[in-house]
């Protein structure tokens, strides 16, 4: 590889820092692959080189790389590079989650800027399709475990924030698990078991999860977790999974809470700002996969309209379907068809 010119500072191809000072900032946007951020590290390494009063930051706006990954390659830059010029050289991304950084250091006022630019310009992070056809379902289910009666087309097309088409369609779909009233209000008549085992099966459709693990060596507790999202004062979060199951179904057999689930209520068209997690612990990290048990985990709730059941303090509770498929996603099959159990026969 050829090495660029030497360049003076008004000729530096990078921003001037964010808001001023010696940090040289490069700014890659969705950066997802190895040979781009090898790219970018290597042009500013070289510029650092030529510059010894420099900082230099590469910043790495909602990279598609994870963030063990990120670092892993780091080290590999560190055998590669003088260490006079790794000394002065820091790596960031910031994702919807917050900032992160994976290399050197970052002042504490740059990272305020870093955050502040974030904020006006949210990442956006992809999350499972939302289907209202699921969503429709789970609406009618919730309303016949709570007992709540006939509802009338208008009110679940309110809900569930979708069209008549769409509603007519699912009622169809449901055939003979929903009854009519004279006055053509809907419920459902009976549990239709074959439609539940779906959508648990394809349960992200209707309400995409997000696994938050923590590999500081330092776990916060589901409580504390908890405490601090209560804090936050946030008007569309609940607390759902083991807590709110315990709430709804004092008797179901579960010992301890080996994970915090909230759920985050972001009705249709609206972005989902996970930006609160970094607020409730800076060491949660997104989830590679479903290998690392996850300390926290975040359902998104499409519906127009939440069903969350108030709290005497703290969060309100996720609604009872939102639990159930809580558990199925945490692995609790036992607990998650008890408590189905404990529903199915309260209505009668």
């Amino acid at each position: 590889m050829v090495r660029p010119e030497k360049r003076t500072r008004e000729e530096s191809p990078y921003a001037s820092d964010l808001g001023g000072g010696s940090t040289i900032v490069q700014v890659k946007a969705d950066s997802h692959s190895f040979r781009n951020v090898r790219a970018a590290l290597l042009e500013l390494a070289y510029y650092l080189a030529d510059h010894p009063d420099r900082r230099g930051l590469l910043l790495l706006s909602n990279p598609r790389i994870t963030d063990t990954a990120l670092k892993e390659e780091w080290q590999l830059v560190e055998h590669t590079l003088r260490g006079e010029v790794t000394k002065r050289l820091s790596v960031v991304a910031t994702r919807v989650d917050g900032v992160a950084v994976i290399a050197g250091s970052l002042e504490a006022d740059l990272r305020e800027r870093i955050r502040g630019m974030v904020a006006n310009n949210p990442p956006t992070r992809r999350i499972a399709t939302w289907s209202a056809r699921d969503a429709l379902f789970l609406v009618l289910l919730l309303h016949w475990f709570r007992r709540s009666g006939p509802l009338t087309t208008q009110y679940l097309m309110r809900a569930v924030g979708c069209s008549y088409p769409t509603v007519a369609a699912e009622l169809k779909r449901l055939g003979s698990h929903v009854k009519r009233s004279s006055d053509r209000r809907i419920q459902l008549w009976s549990f239709p078991v074959d439609e539940w085992q779906r959508l648990v099966a394809g349960r992200e459709r209707a309400h995409p999860m997000i696994h938050y693990v923590d590999r500081s060596g330092q776990r916060r507790t589901p409580q504390a977790l908890l405490n601090r999202a209560s804090e936050l004062g946030l008007k569309n979060l609940a607390v759902g999974g083991i807590i709110a199951s315990r709430y709804y179904y004092p008797e179901i057999d579960l010992r301890g809470t080996p994970r915090l689930d909230l759920t985050l209520h972001c009705p249709p068209k609206e972005k989902v700002d996970l930006s609160f997690v970094e607020r409730i612990d800076p060491a949660l990290e997104r989830a590679e996969g479903r290998d690392e048990p996850a300390a926290l985990a975040v359902h998104i709730l499409g519906t127009k309209t939440a069903f969350f059941t108030a709290a005497v303090e703290g969060l309100p509770l996720a609604d009872e379907v939102d639990c159930l498929l809580s558990l199925h996603d945490a692995r609790l099959e036992a607990q998650a068809k008890e408590f189905l159990n404990y529903l199915v026969t309260r209505v009668g």
